[in-house]
């Protein structure tokens, strides 16, 4: 068998990479399912939390990484589901700030429960995670910088529950 060439490495791995992600989100969307809440809407409940009361949709969209109309249209239809709800500020008429709702207060308590992530995460011991994550961080900055993107401006989404 022929030896790999870089490209076809680097895309193996991102392949690789882009497989582990899928699996741990649709490991994450079933457990969740239980709540009824799909896997985006808890990642969008962890993003308020994390950002507190002045989260903007605009916010929202930076720290998940995510296009402002996409987390645009999962807000819409987690206000409708009584999850969020969106105000006026008062300083700003023209920005929108979103808070949770007490539906979405109990709604992240259920997304808590991460049990699907810390059983598949902690197949890898501390040293392993630490290598990950600094490999990953390695990534993360160099394709942000790809993208013409400061990585000092692009949140580091680093959540704590307590």
């Amino acid at each position: 068998m022929p030896e790999l060439t870089d490209i076809d490495r680097n895309y193996n791995l991102w392949l690789l990479l882009h497989q582990v992600a899928d699996i741990i989100f649709y490991a994450r969307e079933q457990e969740l399912k239980e709540y009824k809440l799909p896997g985006m809407q808890a990642e969008v409940l962890f993003a308020i939390k994390a950002i507190g009361d002045k989260a903007t949709p605009a916010d929202i969209a930076r720290w998940l990484f995510r296009r402002p109309h996409s987390v645009s249209g999962i807000l819409d239809r987690m206000s409708k589901a009584g999850l969020v709800q969106k105000s006026k500020d008062l300083h700003r008429k023209n920005l929108i700030r979103v808070s949770l709702t007490e539906e979405g207060e109990k709604a992240f308590a259920q997304a808590l429960k991460r049990a699907s992530i810390h059983k598949i995460i902690s197949a890898l011991n501390e040293d392993q995670k630490k290598q990950l994550e600094s490999l990953l961080d390695i990534l993360r900055n160099k394709g942000l910088r790809e993208l013409g993107l400061n990585a000092r401006k692009v949140p580091y989404p680093k959540f704590k529950s307590a």
